[in-house]
């Protein structure tokens, strides 16, 4: 695994919002993918001073588990809004470095470019590996919208000012929407139609749902046998 853009993770709240607006200039905002074979779930759970990220990898479109790795720690940073990835990207990295592979598209529980300034962590992600990368947050960390549509797919846009930085997305009919933006590598729209095809019954993406169910400790199955997380995962 290659960083692109190497930067200090431990910095002062200027700092970082520095090396953001600069790491904004690389992040690419149409599609650029190739084929998407396998799709992968990024999560972080904090406690105790540890990050405990977690990465499972899915076959697209099937959405079966192929591989996990979870990887845990010290939290460097404390928790600043809009500077959340100095915080829990190092233990992502960590995480992701541990597969065999990584996956064609990352789906990151946080924001992509529906940031202040146009760098969450999915496009922090993407742009650091030049990978493609979808922000599917559940709530909104700036921008305006209008409600969505009651029925499932229905969307409308995230705006800051008069720029489009997003979608508000109902994954499932009469559930709360999530918010949709690019990280990296491909369009809004391409985005929208990937964070739908891997949402089956629930209002998450089966991403989202996997790395959260390993970040915890969970059960986890890969290959059709069920393991425990600490078992299945490469510590």
């Amino acid at each position: 695994m290659r960083i692109l853009h190497e930067h200090p993770w431990r910095v002062s709240p200027q700092e970082g919002m520095a090396i953001q607006r600069e790491l904004g200039r690389w992040v690419v905002a149409e599609d650029r993918l190739g084929p998407v074979r396998t799709v992968g779930g990024v999560d972080v759970s904090a406690q105790r001073g540890m990050a405990r990220a977690a990465v499972v990898t899915l076959s697209f479109p099937e959405l079966v588990p192929l591989e996990s790795s979870v990887a845990t720690l010290p939290l460097e940073m404390p928790y600043i809004p809009g500077l959340l990835s100095f915080r829990e990207a190092p233990a992502i990295l960590a995480a992701l470095e541990r597969l065999s592979a990584l996956p064609d598209l990352l789906i990151v529980d946080g924001q992509g470019i529906a940031h202040p300034r146009r760098l969450g962590i999915a496009a922090h992600l993407g742009a650091l590996l030049d990978r493609p990368a979808i922000g599917c947050a559940k709530s909104r960390l700036c921008g305006t919208h209008d409600e969505p549509g009651w029925a499932a797919g229905s969307q409308a846009p995230l705006r800051d000012g008069e720029e489009v930085i997003g979608a508000v997305v109902r994954t499932r009919t009469g559930v709360r929407p999530v918010y949709v933006s690019v990280g990296h590598r491909l369009g809004l729209e391409t985005a929208i139609r990937y964070v739908l095809a891997c949402c089956t019954r629930y209002r998450l993406p089966e991403t989202t749902r996997w790395a959260h169910r390993v970040a915890g400790g969970e059960l986890i199955q890969e290959g059709g046998t069920w393991k425990t997380a600490s078992a299945a995962s490469r510590n």
